[in-house]
């Protein structure tokens, strides 16, 4: 795909695609991005860039911790450039196993505070979902609708959307999340689609302004956004259906009353429900996965962290650039069985 300036489609608005779409306009190419609209689950995600907190709970070991801080030095540089406005999360984690995600936290090299009843991860940041989304579509063209089938054509593809319209592009960029139904696909391309799970996430709004920053506790989180607060989130592998439960609900609220300490009328709580995408080894795909056509998916719950970091690796495949040492642990094409 290497060329001065391309023309590319980029099938979904999620993070991904759109953090994809903006380096790739900031390179100066032109780009569409196609979405069926609605919220995704970037959109209602809590919007958290916090790779302290994820090496506390998940304790990654250190190569996947480089990766995560790497992700989090490329956003100032990426909010500069797209608008998006970041915050310091002062994300904190309450509860009486603190002393072990402290330690966790020095162990992967990230600062960690005491604070009274818990331990500080200062270096945590946080964004508004749609404010960021919107900043990052922004001289983007976007296109309404479902993809339905991809074809080859002599000068790159042509995507067939669900009312029958069809637009060519020299590159293809599949940003789709947890959705793998497309048609036309090469097989390479298609295999590495039927490698991403669905997880599902159920989380609450309540607006009203709970808390000033990211708390964090055994079983779920409580994060300041625009119009308040977000309760979650559950991470349910392999479920698609998208209607909250309510004994889910009852639990999490409970979670954020002890986080809080204060309770919460369950009217005034808006309960959702997303789909992530995740890999076999909970590594994100991204990169090229056929002649002309890339893929940026499987973020799992890290999807906002590292957007720009996934946008970089995709807009040097789509280049034909030497990729960036982190590429290796995203190759979409790392699962597949060696050639002969």
């Amino acid at each position: 795909m290497a060329s001065s300036s391309l023309n590319i489609l980029i099938v979904g608005a999620g993070v991904l695609g759109l953090s994809t779409a903006a380096t790739l306009r900031a390179r100066g190419h032109a780009v569409a991005v196609v979405d069926p609209g609605g919220l995704n689950a970037s959109a209602v995600a809590g919007g958290m860039i916090a790779p302290a907190m994820e090496c506390a709970l998940d304790n990654p070991g250190l190569q996947r911790a480089r990766l995560l801080r790497t992700a989090l030095d490329l956003w100032p540089a990426f909010a500069a450039q797209t608008g998006v406005e970041l915050t310091p999360a002062q994300a904190e984690w309450r509860g009486e196993n603190w002393p072990s995600l402290a330690a966790c936290l020095t162990a992967h090299g990230f600062v960690a505070e005491q604070v009274a009843g818990g331990v500080r991860a200062p270096d945590d940041l946080r964004l508004s979902p749609p404010q960021a989304l919107a900043r990052m579509a922004r001289g983007v063209e976007m296109i309404r609708g479902a993809v339905t089938a991809v074809t080859r054509t002599d000068d790159g593809w042509r995507i067939t959307l669900d009312d029958g319209a069809t637009r060519d592009a020299q590159g293809l960029i599949l940003a789709t999340g947890a959705e793998t139904q497309i048609s036309g696909l090469p097989d390479d391309a298609q295999a590495i689609l039927d490698r991403v799970s669905p997880v599902r996430g159920q989380i609450g709004l309540v607006r009203q302004p709970l808390c000033d920053r990211t708390i964090r506790g055994p079983g779920g989180y409580v994060t300041p956004v625009d119009d308040g607060v977000l309760i979650g989130a559950t991470m349910e592998a392999g479920r698609r259906d998208l209607a909250p439960e309510a004994a889910t609900s009852q639990r999490l609220l409970r979670m954020a009353e002890t986080l809080l300490g204060r309770a919460i009328d369950p009217a005034d709580v808006e309960w959702r429900v997303g789909l992530r995408g995740n890999s076999p080894d909970d590594q994100p795909m991204a990169g090229r996965a056929a002649p002309g056509l890339a893929v940026a998916l499987a973020p799992r719950r890290n999807g906002w962290l590292i957007g720009p970091l996934i946008g970089a690796v995709v807009a040097d495949a789509v280049e034909g650039r030497a990729p960036r040492a982190e590429a290796a642990a995203f190759d979409p094409l790392r699962f597949s069985p060696p050639a002969g």
